[in-house]
């Protein structure tokens, strides 16, 4: 049996095979496996036990769940009447990733694989048996984006330079996925450094995981730069995934791939453990097949961290469980305000949509959204600040200690991809000085009053016509929702007659008014439920990919 590898990619971004560390001992010291105690053990047939979990045998026979179309609350019942079991499962979406990700149509949506997959799954199994059930998420398969730390596992942001960094230990809310009972099952690709890596780089593609697929339409961007995570959940590659929005990171994969994709509020989920673009504008949050998925899944990743001081501002919402404000009738007297007017065939999708917001009793009030009269940009600023902060609390081991080792190892090493689209932004802000007090001053600024402008803009269209949200065509709601740190939730809402793509909206609201937008989304998917997989959609990119699956026409 081959050695252990945490890439279900043979070669991603024509990179080396990499090693998984095994997880932290009870000290916070990880432990390296050596090779030569690897070859003794396959020469006893004892590999299984650091096998990585790709090398789970294919099914016997067809599964009893469709994956493509099945929920968080559906596989809970699953494994709970026994059904299936949380290994069983596991295993199957490990096939999933197989197929489709590594071999099939190529999706390389998923870059790094826990070792110990099955292992989780199988404690989490037993229990179960014992009537022990940690929580809602209890035995199901969750990706993360990988630039939120795993510990075992490198945290990469899809850069080659970042390909051996290994945390200290878990992300606050990997250890609250843990908590909820879910299995980390690996870790999803991305843009590079979440797409601050250059001007102009395609969404989706990084130097060390490749380019990612749009599963809809393998011709379109997968949008960035949450797009493994996207994909991933669309392709039912896990049953929800984590992504991470600095402006439309999340929101825009989740249209292009027809999935729920939730932006939180700035300091309603932690940010410690997570690989900074901006402190002022990252957020980590939700990407899932279901409004009800995506609200089960917030539940567990919002919570008040220590290390991370803007989640103090949640504590108004602390310990909100966001599936209970769900509700069929949630359209019913609200108000809604439409700040977009697309035409040809997707925006005839688009106003369909407000028609079944109108059936469902809504308001809808035309509003223009003034998004422009903001100051430049502040990520420049504090990409280095924060990457740098991020960089100085990895082990003493870390290969990059600081943005300028990353710049120069990108240089160093042109030759193996690294710089194939240029590093333009990585060197813009390595040269950004924040101890200068005159550009420490300009950029406080900038920061200070874009959060304040952004937030005029959208509470002043609020409160001028008590709206309860603000809808958008596509993602139209990311840029002025970032600057202004409120939350938005995108949504599928059908597909382009023209050509099968996904056509989505995205609610805008308040700080901290996670519930009612959710609410807002569910009763409309509730009213029209219009989500499909992408091998409904767009058949000819896995026709030849699943076993079960008609062949005719494909390639040899």
């Amino acid at each position: 049996m081959a050695e252990p590898t945490t890439s279900p990619n043979p070669n991603p971004g024509g990179g080396s095979r990499h090693t998984a560390r095994p997880a932290p001992s009870p000290t916070g010291r990880s432990r390296r496996v050596p090779r030569t105690v690897v070859v003794l053990l396959a020469a006893v047939g004892l590999t299984g036990l650091f096998a990585a979990p790709s090398a789970a045998a294919p099914r016997s026979r067809p599964f009893p769940i469709d994956l493509q179309r099945t929920s968080i609350a559906q596989l809970q019942q699953a494994m709970a009447s026994n059904l299936v079991t949380s290994r069983q499962l596991v295993s199957e979406y490990l096939e999933r990733i197989r197929l489709l990700n590594t071999h099939g149509p190529g999706l390389n949506a998923v870059r790094v694989l826990t070792p110990d997959a099955l292992e989780q799954a199988s404690r989490l199994d037993a229990e179960r048996r014992h009537h022990r059930v940690r929580g809602p998420l209890h035995g199901v398969p969750v990706l993360v984006k990988d630039n939120i730390d795993v510990a075992g596992l490198p945290t990469t942001a899809g850069t080659l330079a970042l390909r051996d960094s290994f945390p200290r230990r878990d992300a606050f809310l990997v250890t609250r996925l843990r908590a909820a009972g879910a299995v980390i099952l690996g870790k999803a690709n991305l843009t590079e450094f979440a797409n601050f890596t250059t001007a102009g780089m395609p969404s989706g593609y990084s130097g060390l995981g490749g380019q990612v697929l749009n599963p809809y339409d393998a011709s379109q961007t997968p949008s960035g730069s949450s797009s493994g995570p996207a994909v991933a959940a669309a392709a039912a590659l896990a049953t929800i995934t984590v992504g991470t929005e600095t402006s439309g990171s999340i929101l825009s994969p989740s249209v292009a791939n027809s999935v729920v994709g939730v932006k939180p509020t700035v300091g309603l989920v932690s940010r410690s453990g997570v690989l900074p673009i901006s402190s002022t504008q990252d957020t980590p949050g939700p990407i899932a097949t279901s409004v009800a998925d995506a609200a089960a899944l917030l539940t567990v990743l919002a919570g008040i961290d220590p290390a991370d001081p803007a989640t103090a501002a949640g504590r108004g919402v602390a310990g909100t469980d966001y599936t209970k404000s769900l509700s069929t009738t949630a359209l019913a007297g609200a108000r809604i305000g439409v700040a977009s007017a697309p035409t040809g065939t997707a925006g005839a999708v688009f106003n369909n949509a407000m028609d079944v917001l109108r059936a469902q009793g809504a308001t809808l009030v035309p509003v223009t959204v003034d998004t422009g009269g903001l100051p430049p940009s502040i990520l420049p600023y504090e990409f280095k600040r924060d990457l740098n902060a991020y960089l100085a609390g990895l082990p003493a081991d870390a290969p990059m200690k600081t943005l300028d080792d990353i710049v120069r190892f990108n240089l160093a090493n042109a030759d193996a991809g690294t710089i194939k689209f240029g590093q333009t932004q990585l060197v813009e802000s390595n040269t950004i000085d924040l101890n200068d007090p005159a550009l420490r001053a300009a950029y406080e600024a900038d920061r200070d009053n874009g959060i304040a402008i952004a937030r005029q803009h959208i509470d002043s269209v609020l409160q001028a016509q008590s709206l309860d949200a603000i809808v958008f065509f596509g993602n139209g709601s990311a840029g002025i929702g970032a600057r202004a740190q409120y939350p938005s939730v995108a949504m599928p809402v059908g597909y382009d007659p023209a050509n099968g793509r996904p056509v989505g909206m995205t609610l805008l609201g308040t700080a901290f008014t996670e519930s009612r937008l959710l609410a807002l989304a569910f009763a409309y998917e509730h009213a029209s439920p219009q989500r499909k997989p992408p091998s409904q959609v767009n058949p000819s990119l896995f026709r030849c990919a699943m076993p079960d699956g008609p062949h005719g026409g494909c390639a040899p």
